[in-house]
């Protein structure tokens, strides 16, 4: 049985009469009555009764004729859904970032897209880097934007903005320490891609990270302010993060050159994207470019 073959029968029962129901459908009354026939002899059943010179609907007829109206509606529907995904009319957009992003880079971007696509639901977490990956490897998630560097072959990663890691301390601790090993240090938790990117920047300056006093790890980007507020620890994070509190005069810049980074989205190379994602995913690399 074929969507077809049930919408001719329902345009022929509803009139009782085949040329009226084959115009109905944009069909000639022989193509008409054979798709009819075709269904009947497949199925096994009658569904007309020639009286005379027109034609009437069998018991069978009758009883099937509300199913097939109702399966009908129902491709219709599912008709519709498809179509209102691919136009964003619809669907849900899964992404995770890492707390960097989340947290100063994304929620401008999201709203963006809510407003011009009010008709997607957004769900949205964060983590730190290595788990956003694995979010994004495993399925949990669509789409990953990360800071930091990912290795994973299955993944793509496509930059969409820079960042730039400053060391920071209060200001009366950054005049008395020249050198990094003078410091103590509040690092981000390991997986963080803050932490990653610091000790690639230490080793880049030819620093052995191993030499670095390290007060404590935390798991966010405010746990480690508050740490370095409240202390003589120094502490490296995005220039996004701290750039209140070095306005506010609260914290100063400490004279480490450490390199920029990239703001990456990340998505699996084998699983085809739903359309809120290709969406999300062009504004962030138009707004990236």
């Amino acid at each position: 049985m074929t969507i077809e073959q049930l919408a001719i029968f329902i345009a022929v029962a509803e009139r009782q009469h085949l040329t009226q129901g084959a115009a109905a459908v944009g069909l000639t009354p022989s193509a008409a009555s054979a798709a009819i026939k075709a269904l009947e002899a497949f199925h096994s059943v009658r569904l007309f009764d020639r009286v005379g010179r027109r034609i009437e609907l069998t018991r069978d007829g009758m009883a099937f004729l509300e199913e097939a109206r109702q399966t009908l509606a129902r491709i219709r529907q599912a008709e519709q859904a498809l179509n209102d995904l691919g136009g964003l009319r619809r669907g849900t957009l899964d992404v995770m970032a890492s707390q960097t992003v989340a947290n100063y880079w994304l929620p401008s971007r999201l709203l963006a897209f809510a407003s011009a696509h009010p008709g997607i639901a957004i769900n949205f977490a964060a983590a730190n880097t290595n788990d956003v990956a694995e979010a994004v490897i495993s399925g949990a998630a669509e789409l990953g934007i990360v800071e930091g560097h990912v290795d994973a072959p299955v993944l793509a990663v496509r930059p969409i903005g820079r960042d730039r890691l400053v060391a920071v301390s209060v200001p009366a601790v950054a005049l008395a320490k020249p050198r990094f090993s003078d410091f103590r240090w509040i690092m981000r938790e390991p997986g963080s891609g803050t932490r990653a990117e610091f000790v690639a920047g230490l080793l880049g300056l030819g620093v052995d990270p191993a030499t670095l006093t390290v007060a404590l790890s935390l798991p966010t980007n405010e746990a480690v302010l508050n740490a370095v507020l409240n202390s003589d620890c120094a502490a490296v994070l995005s220039e996004m993060v701290v750039a209140p509190l070095v306005a506010a005069g609260r914290l100063a810049i400490l004279p480490f050159q450490l390199p920029q980074r990239n703001f990456s989205l990340l998505y699996h190379r084998e699983r085809r994207p739903s359309a809120a994602v290709k969406a999300f995913r062009d504004l962030c690399l138009v707004e990236g470019s």
